[in-house]
C-alpha cells in the first residue's frame, strides 16, 4: 500500500520567490499512503479516520476511526544518531530520503454503548488521541469517544512455547506412533505469570504407548518463538461528562491531563480513574442564558499551570490554575473585534473555533474557524498577528452550506515544529500550507492523493486568484464561486478534517476518508 514519491508532482512545483530573510516555499512530495481506495470502492462508515496524532519523537503515528479502532504506525527509515538528519534539513539542498512508516498494530479501543438513564446511544467513534510519555519500551496513549477516555499501554511480549515434546500432537490425532524423534510445538503459549500448559491439541485421554515401549524420554524445553505487540487498557476514565467530549490534552508534568466537553473542563491524574476535578464550568444557572460553548482545549506545552480553551463565539481564553481552583475567570482573552456593518445571520456560526494548537515554544496559539486560520501571540491580546483566508471563496454559498450542514464541519489545524508554517484542511480533499513568518507569501494548496496537484498561480490578468492573494485574503466579490484556482468544482462531500505535522521535520500526515496520506518537503 506504500507508494514512492511523485516526480510529476515535484516537477509541477515551483518555489515562490521569498523576500530576503523569509524561508523559501517548500516543495511538497508524496511519500506514502495506507488504506488507499480503488476506483469505485465503497467506503464503510466505520473505516473513516476521525483522529490522527504523532507522538513527541515523531517515530510513531496513531489514527482512530469511527469504528472505535486505534491503528499504530512506526517509522522504519534509518536515521543517524545525534540529530544529523535534522541538521541536514536546515541546509538548502534537498534530501532524497523521505520518512517511511509501516503498520505496527491495531486494537479495538471503544465499543458502542447505551446510556439507559438518558436513553442515549454512545457511538464508538474515536474523537481524539493523545500520546503519553513512553517508559521501558512501552507506548502509552489516551483515546476518547464522546463519553469515555481510556489509557492504553502497548508493549512487546515474548510468546513462549513448550517444544521438544515426547508426544507429537499432529501424530496423536492420527494412527501414527505417539512417540518419535521429531520435535513438536504445543498449540498454546506458556504464560510466565502462573499459567500452565494444557494438553497438546488433538491428544485424547485414552491414548496408548506404541508396541515395544518408549525408547527414550526427552525433557521438554521452554523457548521464545516470537514477539507480539500486546495492547492493554490500563485505566478507564468514565462518568465525568454530561456532554460530548471534544478535547483531551496532556500536561507537561507527565502526570495529569484535561478533558473538555461543551460546558466543562475536567482535570485528571493519569493514575486515578475514579476522580477528577472540574476546573472550568461555563454552564449558566438557567440554560436559556447559554450564549457559547467550549469547542477545544489544550494545555500549554511547557507551563503545567496554563491552559487555553476556545469557544463557539470565536474567542480564546487563557487560564492559569495558580490563580484559583476554578478557572472560570480567565487571565487573558483573545478575540477579534467585529467589523461594523459586517454582521449577518451566519456571523456567529462561521466565527466558532473548531480547533486550537499551541506552538512548540508556547508563545503562539493557532486557531481554526470555518473561514480562516488565525495566529495569536499570547503576549498580545488585541488581535491575531496573522490571518490566513482558507474559505473566503465560500462566502457567497453560506446559505447552501447551512442547508446541507457543511457550515458546521470542524476542520483541524497544525503548526510545524519550527513554527514557520501552519496547515489546515479543506473540501475536495485539499489541504493548505501557509508561511507565517514576517514577509512570507507562501500559500500552498495540495490534494490528498498520490499526485498532489499544486494549485498553480494564475496569469496576471486574474490577480484575485493568485497564491499571493490567497495567503493574505481574497478580494471581496472575486470570480471564485464554487471552483478552485484551476477551475475545478469543489466537492463538499469529500473533506479533509484531520491532519498532523511531524514534530521535528517537514512531514504531514492527512486523513482523507479511510486513507492515510503522508507528504514530505
Amino acid at each position: 500500500m506504500n507508494g514512492g514519491g511523485s516526480e510529476e508532482a515535484a516537477e509541477a512545483v515551483t518555489a515562490a520567490a521569498a523576500p530576503l530573510g523569509a524561508p523559501l516555499q517548500l516543495e511538497w512530495k508524496f511519500a506514502q499512503v495506507f488504506g488507499e481506495r480503488t476506483a469505485g470502492e465503497e467506503v464503510q462508515e466505520v473505516d473513516i479516520i476521525s483522529a490522527i496524532e504523532f507522538d513527541r519523537t515523531g517515530d510513531h503515528l496513531a489514527t482512530g476511526d469511527r469504528g472505535g479502532r486505534v491503528v499504530l504506525f512506526e517509522r522504519t527509515d534509518t536515521r543517524d544518531h545525534g540529530g544529523n538528519r535534522r541538521d541536514l534539513e536546515r541546509m538548502d539542498f534537498p534530501i532524497n530520503r523521505h520518512p517511511e512508516f509501516r503498520y505496527k498494530t491495531e486494537f479495538q479501543s471503544h465499543e458502542p454503548e447505551f446510556d439507559y438513564l438518558k436513553s442515549l446511544e454512545i457511538e464508538e467513534k474515536i474523537n481524539k488521541i493523545k500520546w503519553c510519555q513512553s517508559a521501558n519500551g512501552a507506548l502509552f496513549l489516551l483515546s476518547t469517544n464522546d463519553k469515555t477516555i481510556k489509557f492504553w499501554k502497548v508493549q512487546e511480549k515474548k510468546v513462549k512455547k513448550i517444544c521438544d515434546m515426547n508426544v507429537d500432537p499432529a501424530k496423536a490425532a492420527g494412527n501414527g506412533p505417539l512417540v518419535g524423534p521429531s520435535i513438536s510445538t504445543s498449540s498454546k503459549p506458556y504464560t510466565a505469570n502462573g499459567g500452565c500448559l494444557d494438553k497438546p491439541l488433538g491428544l485424547s485421554n485414552d491414548f496408548s504407548f506404541p508396541p515395544g515401549g518408549v525408547s527414550s524420554l526427552r525433557l521438554p524445553v521452554l523457548t521464545s518463538i516470537e514477539t507480539s505487540l500486546v495492547p492493554r487498557c490500563r485505566r478507564i476514565y468514565a462518568h465525568a461528562h454530561d456532554y460530548h467530549i471534544n478535547s483531551i490534552s496532556n500536561n507537561s508534568d507527565g502526570e495529569t491531563f484535561i478533558s473538555a466537553d461543551d460546558l466543562r473542563i475536567n482535570l485528571w491524574n493519569l493514575e486515578i480513574s475514579n476522580q477528577s476535578f472540574n476546573i472550568v464550568d461555563v454552564k449558566p444557572a438557567n440554560m436559556e442564558d447559554l450564549t457559547e460553548v467550549i469547542t477545544s482545549a489544550e494545555f500549554h506545552p511547557t507551563h503545567c499551570n496554563m491552559l487555553a480553551y476556545s469557544s463557539s463565539r470565536g474567542s480564546i481564553r487563557l487560564a492559569d490554575m495558580r490563580q484559583s481552583a476554578l478557572c472560570d475567570s480567565h487571565s487573558k482573552l483573545f478575540e477579534e473585534q467585529e467589523v461594523p456593518g459586517s454582521r449577518s445571520f451566519f456571523t456567529e456560526i462561521i466565527a466558532s473555533i473548531s480547533d486550537i494548537k499551541f506552538a512548540k515554544d508556547g508563545r503562539y496559539i493557532l486557531s481554526r474557524d470555518y473561514m480562516t486560520l488565525k495566529l495569536w501571540d499570547i503576549n498580545m491580546d488585541s488581535g491575531p498577528v496573522s490571518t490566513f483566508q482558507v474559505h473566503e471563496y465560500l462566502r457567497p454559498k453560506l446559505c447552501d452550506l447551512y442547508e446541507n450542514d457543511s457550515i458546521f464541519d470542524k476542520f483541524e489545524c497544525c503548526l510545524s515544529g519550527d513554527g514557520l508554517r501552519v496547515a489546515t484542511g479543506s473540501y475536495s480533499n485539499l489541504f493548505r500550507v501557509f508561511g507565517c513568518t514576517d514577509g512570507s507569501t507562501e500559500a500552498t494548496t495540495l490534494e490528498a492523493s498520490k499526485n498532489p496537484m499544486r494549485r498553480q498561480v494564475q496569469t496576471p490578468s486574474r490577480p484575485s486568484r493568485s497564491l499571493g492573494t490567497l495567503s493574505r485574503g481574497f478580494r471581496r466579490g472575486a470570480d471564485n464561486s464554487g471552483a478552485d484556482t484551476n477551475g475545478n468544482a469543489f466537492d463538499f462531500t469529500t473533506k479533509l478534517l484531520h491532519l498532523a505535522w511531524h514534530p521535528t521535520e517537514n512531514s504531514l500526515a492527512c486523513a482523507a476518508s479511510n486513507s492515510l496520506y503522508m507528504y514530505y518537503a
